[in-house]
């Protein structure tokens, strides 16, 4: 089951691809069949959802002969204004933290404890958006290909053995960075939280499409180049470690996007540095959920 979100004859709606994966079946369809009050967007869904019988979901989805065709609507962010800030992860596979020793107020050493840092995004941008240099003020723009995982349902103190229960699903993140920025702020929340420094999508997989923990292919390609290239399987803190560990004394809540993290290959990793410039084309490949498509402006 995988979910979107999209803009449509004037007006922006949430969504399932339907098996052929060619088009979209709206919400709203799939809620009355269900004799469900219609959400109005991703984030009502997700609120919803954990109360819903899945192989019911499935069905109704199932059942629509009738779909818009995924080429005449433009593909959004799954969640195009979280509610809160996205909480990510530093540091979270071992090749990263040895490729990224020599930028300045960055440790090499290899965390015991997952290290954690917040980005607006507000909005989150989708497929295909431009992503703003913000020439003038940025000189080192940087890419990292992350899983990202979506929390379905509220939830404190979580221990690993339940952590999959409180996921609705997984989705790509660009975790666009200004590394200059980055290093001269000492943290890490400036410089990840520029305006469009936050592409996601292009869809969300439900957690019932992919197996627990992750051990999935993540990929990066800038202009077609390969950069990033490993699988999930490599997180230094896996999922259930990340949801139990980050929820003690921390209510997560539906609709909370958790970035787990990036592999070696960033644009900040390569001597001489290989970052990013106008006119550039990210490419972020993860199996199981697709690619998210980019391009600095």
């Amino acid at each position: 089951m995988f979910l979107l979100t999209y803009f449509y004859e004037g007006s922006e709606a949430a969504g399932f691809l339907n098996s052929n994966k060619n088009g979209i079946i709206p919400a709203s369809v799939v809620f009355l069949k269900l004799n469900v009050p219609a959400p109005s967007n991703m984030l009502n869904i997700i609120d919803v959802f954990d109360d819903l019988e899945l192989d019911k979901i499935n069905e109704a989805i199932v059942s629509c002969s009738e779909f818009i065709d995924l080429d005449k609507v433009k593909i959004l962010s799954p969640i195009p204004y979280p509610r809160r800030n996205v909480i990510c992860l530093g540091k979270n596979y071992l090749d990263h933290v040895k490729e990224v020793k020599n930028l300045k107020n960055v440790s090499a050493d290899i965390p015991s404890k997952p290290i954690y840092f917040s980005k607006i995004a507000y909005p989150a941008i989708g497929q295909d958006d431009f992503v703003d240099m913000h020439q003038g003020i940025v000189k080192e723009l940087d890419y990292e290909a992350e899983l990202a995982v979506i929390i379905g349902k509220k939830g404190k103190n979580i221990c690993k053995e339940e952590a999959e229960d409180y996921i609705f699903g997984y989705t790509i993140c660009n975790d666009i960075s200004a590394r200059d920025l980055q290093q001269e702020h000492v943290q890490w929340h400036k410089g990840k939280s520029f305006d469009t420094f936050c592409p996601l999508g292009p869809v969300i997989a439900h957690k019932s499409t992919i197996a627990f923990p992750p051990k999935l292919e993540i990929k990066s390609f800038i202009n077609g180049e390969i950069r990033q290239n490993s699988n999930t399987k490599q997180l230094i803190f896996d999922i259930p470690t990340i949801i139990s560990d980050l929820s003690g004394g921390i209510t997560l809540y539906p609709g909370d996007i958790i970035l787990t993290g990036t592999p070696a290959g960033v644009g900040a990793g390569f001597n001489p540095p290989k970052y990013l410039n106008p006119g550039d084309k990210m490419e972020c490949f993860i199996e199981g959920i697709g690619t998210l498509v980019n391009t600095v402006k």
